[in-house]
This record gives C-alpha cells, sequence and structure tokens, in this order.
C-alpha cells in the first residue's frame, strides 16, 4: 500500500492529506494568518502561508500509521511574490491572486497587445493573472531591484523552501500569462510586454515530475507531483474527457471544462490553460471562469449581519420561494469570465418594501448560481455543446439552496463530488502517477459516486430568462 501526502495551499488555509489508492486516510486543515484586504489591495503574509504548510504537512504525516512514499504539492495559483533567490527570503507581502492594484499595468498595454498576448498563451489581458501583478512588483521594487531579485507565483517560493530547486509545474505556469504553452518555455514576447525581461524564471516541470526531497515534515520524502489547485480538483473529479467539467465553490467559484490536447484562445472570453502535462508526454488544456467571491461574499454576509453561519443560507435562503423580483449580483472584486470587467462591483436590485433578509439571502444563492450558469454557457460554445452533468465540490455545495438553483439553472444535473478535499486529492493522483508510472492515478479518481445529485425542477424556459437576466446585469456592474 502506498501513501502520499498531499498539500494543498489555498487562499484561507492549507490542507494536508495522506491518501492512498482507496481515497483519503488522514485530512488536516491549518488555517492561513495575515491576510490584507483593503480594496483594491489583498496581501498575504508569505512567511504564514509557508508555516501552514509545514504545520499541515507534520500533523497529517504524524497521524499516519505506515510510511509516506512522496509529496505532492499543490498551490492557489496566481498569488505572487517577490523574493531574494539566494536566500530564500521574502522582500514583501504576496499579491493575492484577488489584488487589482495591477489593472494600472494592463490598462496601459491597450488592446493590440492583449490580443497578441491572447493568441500567444490563450489568457485574457486581466490583473486576476499573475504577469500583470508581477510587473506591478518590478515596478515598486525600482532601485532596489538586484540579481539575487525574482518575481515568481508562490508555488516557486514555497517548493524552493521546502526542497532548495527553483521550478514550476507547467499547469501553474500557463496561468501567468508568460509562458508558451505549445513549447514549454517562458515566451520572450510575453516577457518584453509586461517588461520582465532578465527576471529570472523557475524551470517549467510535468505536473508528475520527481522534483526534489524536503525533510519539512519529519522524515525527508522525494516531492513528487506539482499542480495548481483548480487544475489537480479537475483531475480528482475524473473530468479527463473532452467537455467534463467540475465547479469549485471556495473563495471563488471555478468551473473547468477539459478540451482536449489542443490549445487555442477561447471564442468565447474564457481562459484556456493547461489542464496537466505528464512526463510522457500526455497533456491536456481546459477552459475557465472565474466568480471571484463566492465563500469570500458568505463571509462578507456575516460581517455584515445578513447571516449568522453559512448554515443561514439554506435556512433564510430556503424560507421563501423566490426572491420577490431581487436580484443580486455579488461581484464584490470585479467580474471575470467571459465579461472581464475589473472594476465591477456588487449590487442588489429590484428592492421594495417588501423586501425582506430571507429575499436578500436567496437573491444571493440564485446570483453564486446564476453567474456559474453564465459561465457554462460561454463552455458550450467552446466545447460544442452542453455541459451534460456538472460535477462540483467546495464548501458551498453543502448549501442545497444553490446546488439545487445551480441544477435548475443550468438544466442538467448537477453531482456533489464526496470527499471535501479535491484539490488534495488530485494531487495525490499526480504523486502515485510519478512514483508509480502512467495508469497509477486511475484507482483514486475513477468511479468515484456522488454523495448527492441535484436534477433540475424548474421551467427550463424561465431558467434560461434569468441566466440571460443575470448576463445582462453583470454587463452592468461597472462603477
Amino acid at each position: 500500500m502506498t501513501f502520499v501526502l498531499a498539500i494543498d495551499q489555498g487562499t484561507s488555509a492549507t490542507k494536508a492529506v495522506v491518501a492512498d489508492t482507496s481515497g483519503p486516510r488522514v485530512d488536516v486543515d491549518v488555517p492561513v494568518t495575515g491576510t490584507t484586504y483593503d480594496d483594491p489591495r489583498v496581501e498575504q503574509d508569505p512567511i504564514a502561508l509557508l508555516d501552514s504548510v509545514i504545520a499541515a504537512g507534520r500533523h497529517a504525516v504524524a497521524s499516519t500509521e505506515g510510511p509516506i512514499s512522496a509529496v505532492g504539492l499543490g498551490n492557489q495559483g496566481e498569488t505572487v511574490l517577490a523574493w531574494n533567490l539566494r536566500t530564500g527570503e521574502p522582500l514583501g507581502p504576496a499579491l493575492s491572486w484577488q489584488d487589482r492594484r495591477s489593472s494600472a499595468v494592463t490598462e496601459e498595454m491597450g488592446p493590440s497587445v492583449a490580443a497578441d498576448l491572447l493568441r500567444l498563451t490563450g489568457l485574457p489581458l486581466d490583473p486576476y493573472f499573475a504577469a500583470p501583478k508581477m510587473a506591478w512588483l518590478r515596478r515598486e521594487i525600482g532601485d532596489a531591484w538586484d540579481s539575487d531579485t525574482t518575481i515568481t507565483t508562490i508555488d516557486a517560493w514555497t517548493t524552493f523552501r521546502l526542497t532548495g530547486e527553483f521550478v514550476t509545474d507547467a499547469a501553474t505556469a500557463s496561468r501567468t500569462m508568460l509562458l508558451d504553452p505549445h513549447t514549454l518555455e517562458w515566451s520572450p514576447t510575453a516577457l518584453a510586454a509586461f517588461g520582465l525581461e532578465g527576471v529570472p524564471l523557475p524551470r517549467v516541470v510535468a505536473c508528475d515530475a520527481r522534483i526534489g526531497t524536503t525533510d519539512a515534515f519529519g522524515p525527508r520524502l522525494p516531492v513528487v507531483g506539482a499542480i495548481v489547485d483548480q487544475q489537480a480538483a479537475l483531475l480528482a473529479e475524473d473530468c479527463r474527457t473532452v467537455g467534463s467539467a467540475k465547479c469549485t465553490y471556495g473563495t471563488g467559484a471555478f468551473l473547468l471544462a477539459n478540451v482536449g490536447q489542443a490549445h487555442a484562445p477561447s471564442s468565447s472570453g474564457l481562459a484556456t490553460s493547461l489542464a496537466w502535462v505528464f512526463e510522457d508526454g500526455t497533456r491536456a488544456s481546459c477552459v475557465d471562469g472565474q466568480v471571484y467571491t463566492v465563500g469570500a461574499a458568505v463571509s462578507w454576509l456575516q460581517r455584515i449581519g445578513l447571516i449568522d453561519e453559512p448554515e443561514d443560507l439554506d435556512v433564510l435562503g430556503g424560507s421563501v420561494s423566490d426572491t420577490a423580483g431581487v436580484m443580486c449580483v455579488p461581484s464584490l472584486a470585479g467580474v471575470g469570465a467571459p465579461a472581464w470587467l475589473p472594476d465591477a462591483r456588487g449590487r442588489w436590485s429590484g428592492l421594495s418594501l417588501a423586501t425582506t433578509r430571507a429575499h436578500l439571502i436567496r437573491s444571493f444563492c440564485e446570483g453564486v448560481a446564476a453567474q456559474v450558469a453564465v459561465l457554462a454557457d460561454a463552455v458550450s460554445l467552446d466545447t460544442g455543446g452542453p455541459i451534460t452533468t456538472l460535477r462540483v465540490d467546495g464548501g458551498l455545495t453543502r448549501s442545497r439552496t444553490i446546488m439545487q438553483m445551480q441544477a435548475d439553472l443550468l438544466g442538467t444535473p448537477v453531482e456533489v463530488y464526496p470527499h471535501a478535499c479535491a484539490t488534495a486529492l488530485g494531487i495525490a493522483a499526480l504523486s502515485l502517477r510519478g512514483i508509480e508510472g502512467a495508469g497509477a492515478e486511475d484507482l483514486l479518481i475513477s468511479g468515484w459516486q456522488p454523495v448527492a445529485t441535484y436534477a433540475p425542477q424548474a421551467n427550463a424556459s424561465v431558467s434560461r430568462e434569468r441566466v440571460v437576466q443575470y448576463a445582462r446585469a453583470l454587463a452592468r456592474s461597472t462603477p
């Protein structure tokens, strides 16, 4: 029996899971501290992130009966950090994927450069991605820049601190706007566009690569496998066929669909990136769309006193049969695909003296589901057909109200993944493949059964019109 340790370093917590081919055996969560929100600034303490990785991993290892064969690493994706490549010391806070200060960089680049970068990388020009943040940081460092300075996605720094190796995986690299996805090399054209020529960048490796070794979790272990979080969940939920799709409802909601080996810009405004690249040359690409604030918006509802706990989404939202004409666009940190409106803001509309707190909460639930449905429409244009079943994971899948609304607005079944650690299990699958070879991951990711399935119940034409209304509302959500 082969045990692997999978580390899922997320925005609000780090999860460490020990798994074998039958599934998770140990599951440890360590909260992430040191996050600063001051719109448009969202920063994280990199040392706190690293400490959470080590604490979660050590706890998981100590709780496991039996030897662990390897460690796999997952990451937040577009979060970036400036650091000293000689000492490994960070030069300041990490810029979260939610940070929007690099909008000044993207605005000055112009539509022609944006079109060139889209053709080259598959990614629309937006502050969400890593390269604009890296360019913004490069300017902020100014004359303090020296030959030991680098700016990378957070995974490269974490891996360096754990193993001493300066690498990133192909899937994460494809989220930067700097990678040529066909050659898997950093693009001189993209680097020049962002003014990042001469910045030392990590070596790009396959997602099931043997990276190095670490003793950070106790015994010295090989580090095998690395990937960005959403692609890990896509793999865990066995979305390995063209057109298969999943949505993760975490801090944000992220809908990804497998589009096969070909890598081409989306025709519908989605982002195209590498889903995974394996050592044997096997690869897949995916299109994805983002709802930036989902779990984060639930936390906001709690802070302003509209709900006491996430369970109130069902208690209140399920206590009324409709929204009484209220519409909520919960875009509290801009709108991603397919509209790409970084300055968009959330709003409620249709309020009246008859509006109750329950109507507000139900409209919020509908707004989350509707934004995902808008993304699903865009996916169908890229894949040539509608999503026939949406596989889902993440904390908000516990909300029956949101999941039923999701099925109704999509007009297709929604299958809830049975484990609370989809991303970690995708990472574990890569480690198993890296240790034992192609196919070793199959037992972990194939044949899973949903813990719940939501079938559409609403009138299809009414649901379709509601999605169209939300698409229009999203387009009008800029200040």
